[in-house]
């Protein structure tokens, strides 16, 4: 919000946003929390007097659980406060908000259990045992309620960083791209700064405002109102232009984010380690321990079983549907590559014609200049029979692949498993995708399926694998039968 008063532009705060969304997040911990506490209190002790149990004679009077729920809701507030899980940089985007808040508050149960044995004051376990799982879940599902909310704002151009980009051109164009196909990350850009200082131009491919070179860097945020600078590449920066741009921002209300010349790493395996001065960035190399290919493994066998168990009918309900609508086999039986670049027999319920493996080559000579070089991808593909498009459409015909994750050759949740003839065309990095077994869903499939060009879809898998973890495969499955509910046009 900014207003004229004669040739002098006056912007409102920027960080003003942060403040409010953080007040209003206050606000609604407060009430779930007063909800969730007295609300359990009352279920285990109803609406009368209780107090708890002081064997040790280190408290004089008897303390009301009244009093003790009240306190409670007091230091968890406390703790979420000290936790930082109100802080910009962690709300609206990732895990880190919600597990924060997850840490915290089972810290806080923690020292309260230890609290309550050293002072031999007997707390109802029933009572804390309720609020802990419950506060959490609650908490949880609230933030995650303001996020979709946050979202929304943010598409539509509020409650985010204004963002002036300050970097080669090159490096410029590709990071104003990558904010702009992502607006719920909260990074409005507002202008960029390059060093040719082609003032009055624009950034390739957007309306996004060149507005000077390197040197006019501070003059350019209060023109285009920005709070925070974007450093895309130090390539063409003088050597000390970086520390020249943070002692030029205004402490607590601007801000300067680095953007490194690595993409698709994780934070956890990011960390800054300052030495002698320098703030030296370390990326640790991806690791996959045998604990974590167990637990992976037992999560896939036990939720492929489970799943096959539960919609075993709608398995025989497809299998009759393709037996009676179309001649041939029920299911189709592919080759594919698997982990470590060995072949496996991959399962789907048939959705083409029994012959469409000699179509293949026709129509792909069609397809050439569709942006995808080496997948090939039809969206109205005459091969398809007509159970076999609304299978495709809400992603039924992959159901036999659990087959496949039970027998190990996949998991839930990888890369697309390639055929042979598209690995015969990779390049030596996109090799690594084979670090990881293939997966029935996977970054690729609730990033867009069938509408990502070769390079996205290759983008998503390595940092799949760079990235892996149990946290991340769950939040996978979650959007993946959201996408299923509600494929839309990027299913075919």
């Amino acid at each position: 919000m900014s207003e004229d008063t004669g040739s002098q532009k006056v912007v409102a705060p920027p960080d003003l946003w942060r403040r409010r969304y953080s007040q209003r997040l206050w606000v609604s911990d407060l009430l779930v929390l007063i909800w969730v506490v007295f609300g359990t209190q009352i279920a285990w002790f109803g609406m009368g007097q209780a107090d708890l149990a002081i064997a040790g004679g280190f408290v004089d009077d008897d303390i009301s659980y009244w009093a003790f729920s009240a306190a409670l809701i007091a230091v968890w507030m406390l703790a979420l406060t000290l936790a930082d899980t109100r802080d910009h940089r962690v709300i609206g985007a990732g895990s880190a908000e919600y597990a924060r808040i997850a840490r915290s508050s089972i810290t806080l149960f923690g020292v309260i259990a230890i609290i309550a044995f050293l002072t031999r004051i007997e707390v109802a376990r029933g009572f804390l045992l309720l609020s802990l799982p419950l506060g959490i879940l609650v908490l949880l599902f609230e933030r995650w309620l303001w996020r979709q909310w946050l979202i929304a704002q943010r598409k539509a151009g509020a409650y985010s960083a204004r963002v002036l980009l300050v970097g080669s051109r090159r490096s410029v164009v590709e990071i104003a791209n990558e904010l702009l196909r992502n607006p719920s990350a909260g990074y409005h850009v507002v202008g960029a700064c390059v060093p040719t200082g082609a003032v009055a131009d624009t950034i390739e491919g957007t309306t996004i405002p060149i507005m000077g070179s390197i040197s006019a860097v501070s003059r350019a945020m209060r023109v285009a109102g920005a709070d925070t600078v974007v450093v895309t590449s130090t390539d063409e920066l003088p050597a000390d232009k970086v520390k020249e741009i943070s002692w030029g921002l205004e402490a607590g209300r601007q801000h300067l984010v680095l953007a490194p010349g690595i993409a698709d790493v994780a934070g956890p395996r990011i960390n800054s380690r300052p030495v002698a001065g320098l703030p030296l960035l370390h990326v640790e190399t991806p690791r996959f321990s045998g604990g974590q290919r167990v637990a992976k493994r037992i999560m896939d066998v036990t939720a492929a079983t489970l799943g096959v168990i539960v919609i075993s009918p709608l398995l025989a309900f497809l299998a009759v549907s393709i037996r009676l609508s179309s001649e041939g086999p029920i299911l189709f039986r592919q080759t594919r590559i698997g982990h470590g670049g060995r072949e496996f027999t991959m399962l789907k319920f048939r959705s083409m014609v029994t012959n469409a493996e000699d179509l293949l080559a026709d129509l792909a000579a069609l397809e050439r200049d569709a942006g995808n070089q080496v997948l090939f991808k039809m969206r109205n593909d005459p091969r398809v029979t007509p159970i076999g498009r609304i299978m495709r459409r809400l992603s039924l015909d992959e159901l036999p692949q659990l087959f496949n994750v039970i027998g190990g050759s996949m998991s839930l949740v990888g890369p697309r498993p390639p055929l042979p003839a598209e690995v015969e065309q990779y390049a030596d990095h996109v090799h690594r995708r084979f670090l990881v077994k293939p997966g029935i869903t996977g970054l690729w499939q609730v990033s867009g399926r069938s509408s990502l060009t070769w390079d996205e879809s290759v983008r998503l898998d390595l940092s799949y694998v760079e990235n892996w973890s149990l946290v991340g495969d769950f939040v996978i499955l979650v959007k993946t039968g959201r996408a299923a509910l509600a494929p839309g046009d990027t299913a075919f």
